[in-house]
């Protein structure tokens, strides 16, 4: 039997999510074990402030580099401990990194770029085994944006013959894999809608000092304020087709502070509001894409957001709204599977981008393999 294990540290910054993941062959894994790991309130600070140019400083983004890689590394070893395993029987860990910074398009000076951190040599000293990290500059180097990731796993795992099919996640940012029915690998769409839960947890910590919307209970107490609903809808994100990919850059905390500056709302109607914007710039996304029987399958944090997955079905009559765990997965879990998959094409020398989905000029091996 393989394992191995996925590491995944998203912009919402909840903290690591690591899967421990059962590999039977290229297309076929199953998972054995998932934990989730909080971060402290204090790396939580550390990486806000770098993560901002105004507060960020070379010395503390080393730093954290090698800080976040110790707390990865013992996300390995103790899932691994839990479940009776040595982390150096594992055939690799498969990281993400932090993500601080990400510029798929450049100008003013500035080249396309991505920056995560976590270093490999340290998780690789920690857990005693291969890593493979560092998944998106490659496609980058060949033209792409870097993003979206997961897309090529997507397709692995959830590619069927009778129906078409959208992979949504709700993260930080919303990403969307259109995969239709019969699919070959070059039929797959996939590209960031917009923002996730960014705005809403901001809120959140704003205004109730909560770090999200807890089964969208806020949102379901307030009202949505359509006239900034259709301010917020002209942002130029929307206009821009893909292959596209958005980032806290767009709808991070400096985004929230100039809404609030501008727009006057109890704070249930901001939570109500924010949540009515990720949806319904997800089904604005996703419209063309609904053709015929469709099912639209959520994942990430705000899969368990259930006054967003009541908006969803509303704003898509046509097409049947699933979570993950409909389909016997993990929501949760999700994107730490993808970064398995995407490391066992790693591992075996294949590519795993998605030129359809990144506008990369080519397929090629992604990530950078350190050994033990």
């Amino acid at each position: 039997m393989t394992y191995a294990i996925g590491l995944m540290s998203g912009t919402s910054l909840d903290g690591i999510d690591a899967a421990l993941v059962k590999i039977n062959s290229l297309t076929d894994y199953e998972l054995t074990a998932f934990q989730s790991y909080p971060f402290s309130q204090d790396i939580k600070e550390k990486i806000v402030r770098c993560l901002s140019e105004e507060t960020s400083s070379v010395s503390e983004i080393c730093s954290l580099n090698f800080e976040l890689a110790q707390l990865f590394g013992k996300a390995v070893t103790d899932l691994c401990r839990d479940n009776q395993l040595d982390s150096q029987d594992l055939v690799f860990v498969a990281s993400h990194g932090q993500t601080l910074y990400h510029l798929p398009v450049g100008g003013n000076g500035l080249v396309a770029s991505t920056l995560q951190i976590g270093e490999s040599s340290l998780i690789a000293e920690l857990a005693k085994t291969t890593v493979i990290s560092d998944f998106r500059c490659r496609d980058m180097a060949v033209g792409g944006q870097g993003a979206p990731i997961v897309p090529f796993s997507e397709y692995i795992l959830y590619n069927d013959d009778r129906v078409n099919r959208i992979l949504q996640n709700i993260g930080g940012i919303s990403n969307a894999t259109v995969i239709p029915r019969q699919a070959d690998f070059d039929d797959i769409t996939a590209f960031d809608t917009g923002p996730g839960n960014m705005i809403i947890d901001e809120l959140c910590r704003h205004f109730f000092q909560t770090e999200f919307d807890q089964d969208g209970q806020l949102a379901s107490q307030g009202t949505v304020d359509h006239d900034v609903l259709s301010g917020l809808m002209r942002h130029p994100y929307f206009q821009k087709k893909p292959p596209k990919t958005t980032g806290r850059e767009d709808f991070g905390k400096q985004f929230v502070m100039q809404l609030l500056a501008k727009y006057q709302l109890s704070p249930l109607d901001w939570i109500a509001t924010a949540t009515m914007f990720t949806a319904k710039s997800i089904a604005v996304s996703l419209m063309p894409y609904i053709q015929g029987r469709t099912e639209v399958i959520i994942g990430g944090g705000g899969s368990y957001n259930k006054t967003m997955r009541r908006m969803l079905q509303e704003l898509l009559p046509d097409a049947v709204v699933l979570t993950q765990e409909d389909l016997g997965h993990s929501s949760e879990a999700k994107e730490a599977v993808a970064m398995v998959v995407l490391g066992n094409h790693t591992y075996h020398h294949l590519p795993s981008n998605v030129p359809s989905a990144t506008g990369a000029n080519r397929q090629v091996i992604l990530g950078k393999v350190t050994y033990y």
